[in-house]
């Protein structure tokens, strides 16, 4: 879910650090900068690892800052495909389910991604799993706030960043295009043994285990 992922910048640092070592300003300036913020294709940093080069700094003509190229590595959110991670479902819709991790939303499980036999109930606003057995169907509801296990299949980064000039109509500006955005998301699925909501199995392999331990009394009970 976390990785070490190694960056190298040119970090700006302003005068008023000057006072600062330049290893403590440049770690200074790189949280600033980067914590819970995404990086294109590395994923949302969380904190500075450690600076593993510095090099030579420089003062640019009509800027009073330091320019310094860096090495360094930072701590990223970045699961790989296919591990699996807990969330808690945050909302509901005809297209999916989004799930929460706590310090990360922009999680979603679309509707193809869903059980075998789900479907979406628009009067609870909730989507439902129709578990169907030998005797009678069960109808297993994914409330929010519950508790869900999904397995990460695919994940899509996109460039946020407003550029270019407003054109002469006012309109269709990249800034404008890129508002809404997210700059990461994931996708997961739960179609597959294990997944889903985490109380589906909990119960069943408390009432495995219930069962066992009363075959166990009866055998010692006959003995």
């Amino acid at each position: 879910m976390f990785q070490l992922a190694e960056i190298r910048h040119m970090v700006r640092v302003p005068p008023w650090l000057f006072g600062q070592t330049l290893n403590d300003a440049v770690v200074e300036e790189l949280n600033r900068k980067l914590a819970n913020k995404v990086v294109l294709n590395v994923g949302l940093c969380i904190a500075l690892f450690d600076v593993t080069s510095l090099g030579d700094s420089y003062i640019f003509p009509g800027d009073g800052a330091s320019h310094t190229r860096v090495t360094f590595r930072y701590v990223v959110f970045r699961p790989f495909m296919e591990e699996v991670l807990e969330g808690v479902i945050k909302s509901c819709s005809a297209d999916g389910i989004q799930v929460s991790l706590g310090f990360y939303e922009d999680v979603y499980i679309r509707q193809d991604a869903m059980m075998t036999n789900s479907r979406y109930d628009e009067t609870d606003g909730t989507w439902v799993w129709d578990y169907q057995t030998d005797d009678e169907t069960h109808h297993l509801f994914m409330d929010i706030g519950e508790k869900i296990r999904f397995k990460i299949i695919a994940e899509q980064f996109t460039d946020t960043t407003p550029a270019g000039p407003e054109l002469s109509d006012g309109t269709n500006t990249v800034a404008e295009r890129q508002e809404g955005k997210k700059p990461y998301v994931i996708y997961g699925t739960i179609n597959d043994q294990g997944l889903g909501l985490v109380s589906w199995w909990t119960s069943s392999n408390d009432d495995q285990g219930n069962v066992e331990g009363e075959e166990e009394e009866e055998e010692e009970m006959m003995a």
